[in-house]
């Protein structure tokens, strides 16, 4: 939301996301955003992602999953996403996207992508969201159990 607008649309578009890396670079906006996502958190029962979520944001957070996806599958997520919102996009230029950015995060100084030592890792190349949820549920449930 943005000043009372919903602003998904734009947001999640493809000019967007080729700009995220590099605004994600300046250390004066990193800082409010982990600030801010701290505050959110502070009373704990929320689900939250991120490039850094677990190793900066969160790095004492009870439960760590790092999600992850081959290229081509988070590349074809991404163009049904977007054409079924009617935007008329390649699909090689989001595959492109997709990969520049990722190694812009994982090579950032300033809170790069990494997996956290103690994250869960689901890479959900294959799996259905209901599958996904499913997995994520059991997690949760023995972590109930063990604590």
């Amino acid at each position: 939301m943005l000043n009372s607008g919903n602003v998904e649309n734009e947001i999640r578009g493809i000019e967007v996301s080729a700009f995220v890396s590099r605004i994600s670079q300046i250390h004066e906006v990193r800082a409010r955003m982990v600030e801010l996502q701290r505050q959110i958190g502070m009373f704990k029962g929320i689900v939250m992602d991120g490039r850094d979520i677990g190793t900066v944001v969160f790095p004492d957070a009870e439960i760590k999953i790092f999600m992850t996806a081959s290229v081509d599958i988070r590349a074809k997520r991404r163009f049904d996403e977007l054409i079924a919102k009617g935007n008329k996009i390649d699909f090689e230029e989001i595959k492109r996207n997709i990969v520049a950015r990722d190694i812009a995060d994982e090579n950032r100084d300033i809170s790069p992508l990494r997996r956290a030592e103690d994250a869960i890792i689901l890479d959900n190349s294959r799996m259905t969201v209901h599958e996904q949820m499913v997995w994520v549920m059991d997690i949760i449930e023995k972590k109930k159990h063990v604590s």
